[in-house]
């Protein structure tokens, strides 16, 4: 079988660690193509000559944080609020403009997505109607078969043929398959889980069966998080979709804060330390203090990056009418890793919780399995980000690091003092982003083991100084945040001290807006 992928990259001038592997076959980048498959199905039917080539030709890339956004949220509200006191008018144009939205990156994985979420929407039916157990949990079966298959085909295939390739060539024998990339739709993993989530809710009794296609495919396709979360729960977000949204005073405040917060954080914290990171990890040879540095400012881009879609997500919503849940709650403030998970990526930790850790048997079942399904969890939790070893390899750090901090608590061992568990959990979670930022495990394993001896460059002043001129604005803000107890502080200011400070992050962000966007890191998973 030959299959070539080009390897068009949504990071455009990103390192290798955001883009596909490959082999001789891969072509050239071709940035006028989302994809190129060909297939050789003589390998699979038996004859030759027959092939079929599939291309698609992007529209234009659509993010938050570009001009089209821009014109398209624009237009989108010009045909939205006037139909909005209609509940099937307003899902109707829903619909449209998410699938311009998401269409603008690749018509064929549009096509995909509306096949999988309405074939989830025909399970959730069929759940509903069968009498039997029994068909229940095939109808579930056939569901969690369906989207994680092409999940999985998307997503680890390739990684998968790698292995097998590698394991080929390691007892001495060649491989009749070859390695391959392949292009992962945008979004796929958030969307997926969406859905999978609600054939699940449906299957437990916790909702009712969606009997409007239009109603379903508005939940699934929300363009404000549907390529990159927060993952929604079909229970308290479909109804939304029933109902006529009142936009209050109170809404609008949020949504202008949010916006400008996750506009600030992305554009003008994330894109600028995105330099400094790839510039360490783009080698292998620069001394361990470095990746120390660099660990961090990824730390503090990983985090400004996608909680700022997060807010950008929200606050579009707000505007829109909508409510959809808050995915990170100052994570950096954790002083265990317990706490952290519940801070970080909420939308996903809490999906992986209740349905995969709790019917795994959760700690129901005595400690050794409880700490088993601990392991389990956060190991498909570094898999579902993305088919690598350092990927793995993160998941399982922090599952070891969740057993101990659960041993501990189970044990009734003193506590460490508010400071010192601080810093032991951004200890643990800052080696767990080097693990998942390296680019092979030959990085990680030089970097670790034998890149202690060199001197720091003449230059790292000038590194450090520029990490914290970008990050001082975002520790400063969430400070005051964590003090207060209060992530909306900014909207209670009197007129005259939040005029200012709009004032001045919307100068920022307008000084470092790009015409070229920088895409969100999180749209590779």
């Amino acid at each position: 079988m030959v299959v070539r992928v080009a390897p068009w990259s949504l990071h455009t001038g990103s390192p290798t660690w955001m883009q596909g592997s490959g082999d001789s076959t891969t072509m050239a980048h071709r940035d006028d193509l989302v994809c190129s498959f060909e297939f050789d199905f003589g390998y699979w039917l038996g004859f030759a000559g027959v092939r079929s080539v599939f291309c698609a030709t992007p529209i234009t890339l659509m993010l938050f944080n570009s001009n089209t956004f821009l014109l398209f949220f624009a237009l989108f509200c010009l045909a939205y609020f006037p139909l909005r006191n209609s509940v099937s008018l307003r899902n109707t144009i829903i619909v449209l403009g998410s699938f311009i939205f998401y269409g603008s990156w690749s018509v064929p994985f549009l096509l995909l997505m509306v096949f999988t979420a309405s074939a989830d929407f025909f399970f959730g039916r069929l759940i509903g109607q069968a009498e039997s157990v029994t068909h229940r949990r095939l109808l579930l079966l056939s569901s969690l078969l369906l989207n994680l298959g092409v999940l999985a085909y998307f997503k680890y295939s390739g990684f998968a043929l790698e292995l097998w390739c590698d394991l080929m060539t390691m007892v001495g024998r060649d491989s009749t398959l070859k390695a391959y990339a392949v292009l992962l739709p945008v979004g796929i993993s958030f969307y997926t889980f969406q859905s999978i989530g609600y054939v699940f809710d449906v299957y437990r009794g916790l909702m009712a069966p969606e009997r409007n296609w239009i109603k379903f495919l508005s939940f699934v396709s929300f363009f404000p998080q549907l390529v990159a979360g927060p993952i929604q729960r079909a229970p308290q977000m479909s109804p939304q979709f029933s109902v006529v949204q009142r936009i209050g005073v109170p809404d609008r405040a949020e949504a202008v804060w949010l916006l400008i917060w996750g506009c600030f954080k992305k554009v003008v914290v994330a894109d600028n330390l995105a330099p400094y990171v790839d510039l360490v990890f783009g080698y292998e040879h620069f001394p361990r203090g470095l990746y120390a540095l660099a660990t961090v400012a990824f730390g503090l881009q990983i985090y400004c990056d996608f909680s700022g879609y997060s807010d950008i997500a929200r606050g579009l919503a707000k505007l829109l009418g909508f409510d959809i849940r808050c995915n990170f709650d100052l994570p950096y403030f954790s002083r265990s890793l317990r706490e952290f998970w519940s801070r970080w990526h909420i939308s996903l930790s809490s999906w992986f919780r209740d349905y995969l850790y709790i019917p795994l048997g959760g700690n129901r079942r005595g400690l050794e399995r409880t700490c088993r399904n601990l392991f389990i969890v956060m190991v498909i939790a570094g898999i579902w980000h993305g088919a690598g070893w350092p990927f793995i390899l993160w998941g399982g750090w922090l599952a070891v690091g969740l057993i101990i901090n659960h041993l501990w608590r189970a044990a009734s061992l003193p506590g460490l003092g508010r400071g010192v568990s601080w810093l032991l959990t951004m200890l643990v979670v800052f080696l767990g982003w080097f693990l998942f930022r390296a680019r092979s495990l030959h990085q990680i394993y030089t970097v670790l083991f034998f890149n202690g001896g060199t001197e720091m460059p003449f230059w790292t002043g000038f590194y450090l100084r520029g990490i914290l001129l970008f990050a001082a604005p975002l520790v400063l803000v969430e400070a005051l945040q964590f003090l207060r107890q209060d992530r909306l502080w900014p909207v209670k200011l009197s007129f005259l001290p939040r005029s200012l400070l709009y004032g001045l992050l919307v100068a920022a962000v307008v000084v470092y807006w790009k015409q070229e966007a920088t895409p969100f890191i999180y749209f590779q998973f």
